[in-house]
């Protein structure tokens, strides 16, 4: 089946295909460009790669069991059911995952988890069959040892669906849902990995996934400076074509020079995840993925103002490709934490050029 091959070389499993080797695949061929991002609805999820799915079943590959893997990582890989991600919750800060309230209490052969969740994207399709659920399960073990990830049945006794959450107004088919775990019981056979590895999971589960969001954010950027263009060439103004004013020309042009820079981050760090893997990676993906949706915003917010009333109405796909870009600058980390990541790598480098800054005159001088 090509959907399920594509899949697999998506990411990186059975027909093992590289990050790199996959964004050259997306970024060859004319009109080939970061295709996934051109239909955010349909595309990522036409090729079996698209969120949260594709980092569930790396963690599965990672750290599922065999059981856990003919269970719901072939099913997975097949297309045949979807997942969700339950991590982010309303009451806390959960950029910060050790923030998180959820309790994952054992219970003799059971885990038992009461919480309140949202953004857990996936959740609302129909074919929704597993949730990955991280909570704490020893709020005494030091900070980052005390979350782990069970894998929950979403038809479990306790789930309750609460609603789907839009995005600056705009509903997605398979939901942002706010989740409560009214005393859920699942086995401890359905912990993911070990117990207090929860936040070290995440972690792994985040970095390819945030290459992935941007992957497609290029695609959006693609997609606009397009309906940009096009529409330029259609619309006279004071005389003459959009595409004959200046203004509108520099626009054009910062938007091909932007997204060409942002794809060269984005290439540059998948090429250091194939050569020398996630961690060493690590600050190149957070580069990337705080340029890159913003990048995104600002391209589509040239093409929102060439289209004029058009732009901020739903006859054209912009009000809701800026309104996702948006919020990719929230999930998976907001552009702080990334920028104060790479701001700490930065620094802890030390100075590159001798004797730079003058040394602070001396007490008596001052």
């Amino acid at each position: 089946m090509v959907i399920t091959e594509v899949m697999y070389d998506s990411v990186g499993v059975e027909m093992g295909t590289t990050f790199g080797e996959w964004v050259e695949v997306f970024n060859t061929g004319p009109g080939a460009v970061d295709l996934t991002g051109w239909s955010m609805e349909l595309a990522p999820e036409a090729l079996n790669c698209a969120a949260p799915d594709t980092g569930n079943m790396e963690l599965l590959h990672l750290l599922g069991t065999e059981e856990q893997k003919k269970q719901w990582l072939e099913p997975l890989l097949e297309g045949e059911i979807r997942s969700a991600f339950s991590m982010t919750e309303p009451e806390v800060a959960s950029s910060d995952a050790t923030n998180i309230r959820t309790r994952i209490v054992r219970d003799g052969d059971e885990f038992v988890i009461t919480g309140r969740k949202w953004w857990s994207t996936g959740a609302a399709d129909p074919r929704c069959r597993l949730l990955v659920v991280m909570g704490k399960t020893d709020p005494e073990a030091p900070v980052h040892r005390q979350q782990s990830m069970v894998l929950v049945p979403i038809d479990t006794p306790g789930v309750e669906l609460v609603r789907s959450t839009p995005v600056l107004g705009h509903h997605h088919f398979q939901g942002h849902v706010e989740i409560r775990y009214h005393d859920v019981r699942v086995p401890v056979a359905n912990l993911l990995g070990e117990e207090g590895g929860g936040f070290a999971a995440a972690q792994a589960r985040l970095g390819p996934g945030r290459i992935h969001h941007v992957m497609r954010s290029l695609g959006v950027a693609e997609r606009a400076l397009a309906l940009m263009v096009a529409r330029t060439q259609q619309r006279v103004a004071f005389g003459k074509l959009l595409a004959a004013q200046s203004s509108v020309q520099e626009k054009i042009a910062l938007s091909r020079m932007e997204i060409e820079q942002g794809r060269a981050l984005c290439h540059l760090a998948a090429a250091t995840i194939d050569a020398d893997g996630n961690k060493a990676a690590r600050h190149l993906v957070a580069m990337a993925k705080a340029a890159i949706p913003a990048m995104s915003c600002q391209v589509i917010d040239r093409a929102i103002q060439v289209h004029g009333g058009a732009g901020v109405s739903d006859d054209t796909p912009l009000a809701e490709m800026y309104g996702w870009q948006r919020a990719m600058r929230i999930f998976d980390g907001p552009d702080e934490v990334h920028l104060r990541s790479i701001a700490r790598a930065e620094l802890a480098r030390g100075p590159r050029l001798s004797n730079a800054v003058p040394a602070a005159p001396a007490e008596e001088d001052a």
